[in-house]
């Protein structure tokens, strides 16, 4: 990932079930860490991100694991805009340690916005655009 502005920072401190039987943070978790993210900066934008006629979903997911997180440990989801689409946003994503020195793992996400009733996209929210633009 290029020099964007971060989304979001958002911090993270494990809990013990968080764990696997190898005593690190399970694959699964990272996902859900991911989407914790999401939807807090999406909380950001100003205006409602999913209403009766439109929601985001989820169109695809590129995880690359770079180094387990081990218990007990703090760590950081930070979020980028990597492509803005006309009705879809590309969000990178990077899980590091809580100082910045070791990433475990970055990818991004697809997020598609769709009309309720046809199943099909939509365009994307203006208060998700301008928020991500002002990002990218």
């Amino acid at each position: 990932m290029s020099e964007q502005t971060v989304l979001i920072r958002m911090p993270i401190e494990l809990r013990w079930r968080d764990l696997d039987a190898f005593n690190h943070v399970n694959n699964s978790n990272f996902m859900t860490y991911l989407e914790e993210a999401r939807i807090r900066w999406f909380d950001t934008v100003g205006e409602a991100w999913v209403t009766d006629e439109t929601a985001p979903l989820l169109a695809a997911v590129q995880m690359n694991y770079k180094v387990p997180i081990p218990y007990p440990s703090k760590i950081v989801v930070e979020l980028l805009v990597d492509r803005l689409g006309n009705s879809s946003v590309t969000i990178g994503h990077r899980i590091v340690s809580e100082d910045g020195a070791t990433l475990h793992a970055d990818g991004h996400v697809v997020m598609v916005w769709i009309d309720r009733r046809t199943g099909r996209p939509t365009a994307l929210p203006e208060s998700v655009r301008a928020k991500a633009q002002a990002a990218a």
